[in-house]
């Protein structure tokens, strides 16, 4: 049986956002268009390890994005959380610059023993924007070449001036460029990942200005033997900064940059979410050769100079090695990547499963297949999970939170196997089918 969850005040205030904040959210895969319209619970009034509380007191455990991707270690961790009250204690931000600058770059390069150098931020788009301000200051080049997602700056969405749907295989699709200067026009150019003709064809067109190569070294499929290493010599060999984009895989798959794990390094690595465990903070670390010139260009911001994020990083950078969490997240992750294919084979699901395993996702493999999407969205609902068609992996995931969301993913595909069979997908939705990209809001 499956409740019937209220969720009047959040939805209540959700309505009342959208009169207040453009898009209602500040961050579009918060948007409850997202999941659920009309019933998902938009706020929380608590949240610890996987669990969080609405504004109408349902408790729910959260298998789905885990602060889309952020927190790692759990929500409201003991040893991160008691690191920032120490840091709150002693004055988050004064005219002096914070000591634990110095010690986090110190732990982030000997982590990474390629990287000398390294600049701050508070959040993976700035950092990126940050990092490719670096890369152009550097050679005196323009132009990027990049596979992926990496936020939502203005060199990005730039790559659309050309056609709308450049950016739609890199994650998000229907990101709208308005407001991006026509100007940048022919600035940035999309490859996907693993196709390296794609790339060698843009560095054809414009290699001698191409001021970097952005790519995300792992996401939701492994680098083919030898793609990581043709982009590392390509690079060199164009004299472009190489940038990883390790803002949703660092931390996740070792205590660092998943490129660690493939023996690739980068002129420049960005991290971001994971590795504050929430808190805002982020890092551009790079070889002194190219990290230098950042003092040829003016970056500054104060908010940047505050001690809450360093002391966030700091702590959660000591839980991940000491509790080798990576491991964790990894094991877990296959767990319900292995789960999810079994509850689809038991009643003749179609689903394709990508992914590194904490980072995981599937898809229902039907023309409908969003619907389908939402329907199951809105049964783990019912059953006190919020989920989606994704499971990043927390090291406050444990055995007992599995089991059960497992037995709530068999009884939902249950359901849905049979609606697909009666054509009732979108009767027995309850609300309208979830977004799947970028919509403006009314």
């Amino acid at each position: 049986m499956t409740k019937s969850t209220i969720t009047n005040k959040g939805q209540s205030l959700y309505q009342r956002a959208k009169q207040v904040i453009p898009g209602g959210t500040q961050l579009l895969s918060k948007r409850p268009e997202m999941f659920l319209p009309d019933q998902w619970p938009c706020y929380y009034s608590k949240a610890k390890g996987v669990d969080l509380w609405d504004l109408d007191g349902n408790k729910y455990t959260d298998l789905s994005y885990m602060g889309i991707g952020a927190c790692v270690l759990g929500y409201a961790d003991d040893d991160v959380d008691n690191a920032i009250k120490e840091a709150i204690a002693k004055g988050s931000v004064c005219t002096l610059n914070c000591p634990e600058d110095i010690e986090l770059a110190e732990i982030l390069c000997d982590i990474h023993p390629w990287a000398n150098m390294v600049r701050y931020a508070r959040g993976g788009s700035e950092a990126m924007a940050i990092a490719v301000r670096i890369a152009r200051a550097k050679t005196g080049k323009d132009k990027i070449a990049f596979c992926g997602y990496h936020g939502w700056h203005d060199w990005y969405l730039a790559t659309n001036l050309q056609g709308k749907d450049n950016l739609n295989g890199h994650l998000l699709p229907g990101l709208e460029p308005a407001g991006v200067p026509q100007s940048l026009g022919n600035t940035s150019f999309a490859f996907h990942y693993n196709e390296i003709e794609e790339l060698k064809e843009i560095i054809k067109k414009h290699e001698n200005n191409i001021a970097a190569i952005i790519i995300e070294p792992i996401r939701n499929y492994e680098p083919l033997p030898g793609f990581l290493e043709e982009v590392r010599k390509i690079a060199t060999s164009i004299k472009s900064v190489l940038i990883f984009d390790e803002v949703s895989s660092g931390w996740r798959l070792n205590s660092g940059g998943a490129h660690l794990t493939y023996n690739v390094n980068p002129d420049i690595a960005v991290f971001a979410k994971a590795m504050s465990n929430g808190y805002p903070m982020a890092a551009i670390i790079g070889i002194s050769g190219v990290m230098q010139a950042a003092q040829s260009s003016f970056i500054s911001s104060t908010c940047w100079t505050e001690g809450i994020g360093p002391a966030a990083a700091l702590a959660t950078i000591k839980k991940y090695r000491e509790c080798n969490v990576a491991s964790h997240l990894i094991e877990v992750g296959k767990l319900i990547q292995q789960g999810w294919q079994s509850a689809a084979n038991d009643c003749g699901l179609k689903v394709s499963i990508s992914g590194i395993p904490p980072l995981a996702h599937f898809s229902f493999d039907y023309e409908n297949g969003q619907a389908i999407k939402t329907l199951f969205t809105q049964e783990m609902l019912q059953r006190d999970f919020l989920a989606t068609n994704a499971f990043y992996a927390s090291y406050a995931h444990k055995e007992e939170h599995i089991i059960a969301y497992l037995k709530a993913v068999s009884k939902s595909f249950v359901i849905i196997s049979q609606a697909i069979g009666e054509n009732t997908v979108n009767k027995l939705l309850k609300g309208p089918v979830a977004h799947s990209g970028f919509y403006r809001l009314t």
